[in-house]
């Protein structure tokens, strides 16, 4: 799927500079709210007031997914740089790295937005959710709010980003494989809007009675169909995967609640076991073989499990050959598009994938991201110049089908 409108086509001069694969908008208040059905007012996202401090209820249960959910004021971009990296100077205590500043109008309008894209040097860029990124976990034991939210939150986005804004800004919608039928129509919907990529929890899907299942299950063959159909691939962001459960068996909490008491067991336990499982069941599962054309992205989840993951994966395949059509290594290879972190080991990552899987991502404007997202070139030490182009600019367009 290309991009052919005459708008886009003038700016093809542009697409030289750098994109960057994740960037990320602050949701307006209204996001989820907007366009929700009034039967699911107060079953999906609800807006409250606290005194001065407005609050979000999820299913009626206060949501801290994000504790201050108008982001003023907000965390200043990059502020935790050397906390990612590693490379605290002795003596200063990480929680000192934290700045917040006012709410930037350019993290919440497009017009605005794009003028940050200029002067930051890139020609465009895919933009996630942030607040959106904890709603399929707040909202897994009611499907059909869950369905409801998503669909909402999708028709905010088309008003205040729109899918392929002046051929720079690339929103991505949101997806939930809980209710597959839903999915499909939400999928057919996004088509007719010109969406180019949606945005799919790295986890479990919900499902009924406060089960789960796996990504790979035959169910959503339906959906992925679509997907793989169309050339929609699919980012699989950071998100809440509801991988704190499993911290909560070494006596860590059941809930994930960023910025406030970080519990150092559960960092390690969950870490990014929800990427690698998401990924080992759409291989082991076969989603891959049933759908060849199907594309997707690890986004903000860093690399390391790449590794980790491949070598599970061939052990397992020696085992059990039955199980798998090809060196697994092979399927990541063809269908799985990474980000790493920007404090990783990119080198080791595209010579075990290929320099043409590998994606720049910024994170910004998030405090844990680069303050210059192009800054990113720096880490991209040994490779040449033609790697280095795919890495911070083809990749990306290739996999959101512009012309380049």
């Amino acid at each position: 799927m290309t991009i052919t409108a005459p708008e886009q086509q003038s700016n093809a001069a542009t697409y030289a500079l750098p994109f960057d694969c994740d960037n990320h908008y602050y949701e307006k208040i209204d996001a989820f709210t907007r366009h929700l059905d009034r039967e699911y007012r107060h079953r999906g996202i609800e807006v409250i007031k606290r005194g001065t401090h407005t609050e979000l209820l999820a299913g009626g249960r206060l949501f801290e997914f994000v504790p201050n959910p108008t982001f003023d004021p907000i965390i200043v971009p990059g502020c935790l740089d050397l906390l990612f990296r590693g490379q605290i100077p002795d003596g200063v205590d990480p929680r000192s790295l934290t700045k917040v500043q006012p709410l930037n109008p350019a993290f919440q309008d497009r017009d605005l937005r794009v003028e940050v894209l200029e002067a930051q040097g890139l020609s465009g860029a895919l933009l996630l959710p942030t607040i959106g990124c904890g709603v399929e976990e707040a909202l897994k034991d009611d499907i059909g709010a869950l369905m409801a939210s998503v669909q909402a939150f999708n028709r905010w986005l088309e008003d205040d980003w729109g899918y392929a804004y002046k051929g720079r800004i690339f929103a991505t919608a949101m997806l939930s494989l809980a209710d597959p039928d839903e999915a499909v129509k939400e999928v057919d919907r996004l088509i007719g809007q010109g969406v180019r990529i949606v945005s799919v929890r790295p986890a479990p899907v919900p499902a009924p009675y406060g089960r789960s299942s796996s990504l790979g299950n035959p169910m959503y063959d339906k959906v992925w169909a679509k997907l793989a159909e169309a050339g929609i691939p699919v980012a699989f962001h950071l998100s809440d995967s509801g991988y704190n459960r499993f911290a909560a068996a070494w006596g860590a909490p059941d809930r994930f609640v960023p910025f406030r008491n970080p519990n150092v067991l559960a960092s390690l336990v969950v870490s990014d076991r929800a990427i690698h499982d998401t990924i080992a069941s759409l291989i082991i599962d076969g989603v891959f073989t049933r759908h060849p054309a199907l594309r997707v992205a690890s986004i903000e989840n860093g690399s390391d499990w790449v590794h980790l993951l491949i070598k599970r994966l061939r052990k397992q395949a020696n085992q059990t050959p039955w199980a798998f059509t090809e060196d697994p290594a092979d399927t990541i290879r063809r269908h799985v598009w990474v980000a790493p972190y920007y404090e990783e080991d990119v080198r080791k990552l595209a010579d075990t994938i290929g320099a043409d899987r590998v994606l720049f991502g910024s994170d910004w404007p998030h405090g844990e991201g680069l303050v210059n997202p192009i800054d990113f070139r720096d880490e991209l030490d040994g490779f040449t110049e033609s790697e280095t182009d795919q890495v911070m600019r083809t990749n990306v367009l290739d996999l959101l089908g512009i012309d380049h």
